[in-house]
């Protein structure tokens, strides 16, 4: 099956200058985990999912310690309200994930797994001429499972 038979779309994309308040709204409004940032051309230049607004462990610098961090910041006690108040007014630009691993609509349900599964990521856009078409979900392989009757 290709995936056009089964990505989501349209996709709901943002660009490079929206601000991280914009996305969060949009990610809500919308009930979506993740938008492809584009660049002024309309061509994926990043991804930003809903993990990218929560803390993750990272290593410190020359330490075998991890710390928790927060849109690129160390988070202190009680310093988690203000780097979100701070945050809102970051744009797509300065958080993104990138470069993107992306998938064309003519690639198979293999290829997509594949892709999900080593590079340990929830979500791939589907671009074609490099501008986003859709996305393909681990919850879309449900389609797989359970196809539309024909």
């Amino acid at each position: 099956m290709q995936i056009k038979e089964f990505m989501s779309h349209p996709v709901t994309v943002v660009q490079e200058n929206t601000t991280l308040e914009e996305i969060a709204r949009t990610l809500l409004e919308r009930n979506i985990g993740c938008v492809p940032v584009v660049d002024a051309q309309g061509k994926v230049s990043g991804i930003i999912t809903e993990s990218d607004f929560a803390a993750r462990e990272k290593g410190i610098p020359f330490s075998t310690f991890r710390a928790p961090q927060l849109f690129g910041q160390w988070m202190n006690k009680g310093t988690v309200e203000r780097m979100y108040e701070t945050a809102r007014k970051m744009t797509a630009k300065e958080i993104m994930r990138h470069p993107v691993v992306t998938l064309t609509e003519n690639q198979g349900a293999e290829e997509a797994i594949e892709l999900l599964l080593k590079h340990d990521i929830n979500r791939v856009p589907v671009v074609r001429d490099g501008v986003p078409v859709g996305i393909v979900s681990r919850h879309d392989l449900l389609r797989l499972m359970a196809p539309k009757p024909a």
